[in-house]
């Protein structure tokens, strides 16, 4: 039977054709005076997404592993670090922390709740010893967003290290690195970039590099001060993953065209289409402060998430995730980034009230299409203008 498949998960998303056509030619060598200039025009087109006047580095890796070069790069045994856990990947940053053995203090916060900055201006108050605070831009397992400008206001203030998990944020909503004073950043291709998966990207202050020069916890791979002395020659310190930075250079191409202020504009338009129709529909959008790259839906008690997920995957080619740890089966979520009209926000929803109304849960479809589609023609007049 024909079927055509629509991704709605965060990573992998959707790619555009042109950029997966980039990655197609025949693979250069990467120690080719061409190869240099590519490199070169990828790390400006970086620094302009990341906004920063800081070299950008790239691993072949998932954005885990640029989570994992932050640590490694930054710290030394034993050292504090304040660890904001409020779901899965503030759990990994816990996790990684441990492995390289440092001592976590962790800020726990409820799933579906952003940190309250407050409350981490207060345990480095009590604690002088915590030398960074890691944190998500926003918890991609709840949709939370944190407020992290003002986690970075704090962190000047006290001399402690902001280290930002932006791994699905960058390029959806402003997150101006110099700007707000941001010491770390860290991202992955199969996001917001709408690239397939495998290259991480980190990028670090100069207040940060002076840790960087210091730390003494074992790194080869992620070393960044390898990467920086080929940075400085334009290559790179082992062989990259070349096809990939073919697209990634397609990628960045079109962030420049479009412009970060439509890019951030239309990603609010989308969510806010999205969510003004969740709760149309009689549903509940799960975060209390819900972020831009994706919705997570709240499902009613009596429905299987997982069930439901695969009753839309396999009767309708629509493939959402579902919730993970705490929030196995009882969410869904609705990714926003990747190679994506406006417009199939409403095929997302369809899919979603045919799914719940199939397992015995009906939802008011019409009302919520509607709420989406009004709010995507009123403001699509300016943001797609």
């Amino acid at each position: 039977m024909f079927r055509k498949w629509h991704l709605f998960t965060p990573g992998p998303v959707p790619v555009a054709p042109q950029v997966l056509l980039a990655g197609a030619v025949p693979t250069p060598h990467h120690r080719l005076p061409e190869f240099s200039a590519l490199l070169s025009e990828i790390r400006r087109d970086l620094q302009y997404l990341f906004q920063t006047r800081r070299p950008v580095f790239f691993f072949a890796s998932s954005g885990t592993g640029a989570m994992e070069a932050a640590v490694a790069n930054l710290f030394s045994p034993g050292e504090k670090v304040l660890v904001v856990r409020g779901g899965k990947f503030g759990e990994r940053w816990g996790e990684i922390a441990e492995g390289y053995g440092l001592l976590p203090v962790y800020l726990d916060v409820e799933w579906g709740k952003a940190v309250q900055a407050e409350e981490v201006k207060s345990r480095l108050d009590r604690d002088p010893e915590i030398r960074a605070v890691l944190v998500q831009a926003h918890e991609t397992s709840t949709g939370v967003k944190h407020p992290v400008e003002e986690l970075a206001a704090i962190c000047r203030d006290k001399n402690v290290l902001l280290v930002v998990d932006a791994i699905s944020a960058l390029g959806v909503y402003p997150l101006p690195m110099d700007e707000w004073g941001i010491d770390v950043m860290v991202a992955g291709s199969q996001k917001s970039l709408a690239l397939p998966p495998g290259l991480s990207f980190i990028a670090v202050s100069e207040r940060a590099w002076s840790r960087v020069e210091k730390a003494t916890l074992p790194r080869y791979y992620f070393d960044l001060r390898r990467e920086w002395k080929a940075y400085q020659k334009e290559t790179t310190a082992y062989t990259p993953a070349v096809s990939l930075l073919l697209s990634l250079q397609a990628a960045l191409r079109l962030v420049r065209e479009t412009g970060l202020e439509k890019l951030f504009a239309h990603y609010a338009l989308v969510s806010e289409a999205t969510r003004r129709a969740v709760r149309a529909m009689g549903l509940e959008v799960f975060p209390e402060v819900p972020c831009e790259a994706l919705t997570v839906i709240r499902l009613p008690e009596e429905v299987d998430g997982g069930k439901l997920t695969r009753l839309l995957r396999e009767r309708y080619g629509v493939v959402v995730a579902g919730g993970q740890g705490k929030l196995r089966g009882r969410v869904v979520r609705i990714t926003h980034m990747g190679h994506q009209s406006p417009l199939e926000v409403v095929l997302a929803l369809s899919a979603l009230g045919l799914g719940l109304s199939e397992m015995g849960f009906p939802v008011k479809m019409e009302e919520g299409l509607a709420q989406a589609l009004a709010f995507i023609g009123e403001r699509g007049k300016e943001v797609y203008a």
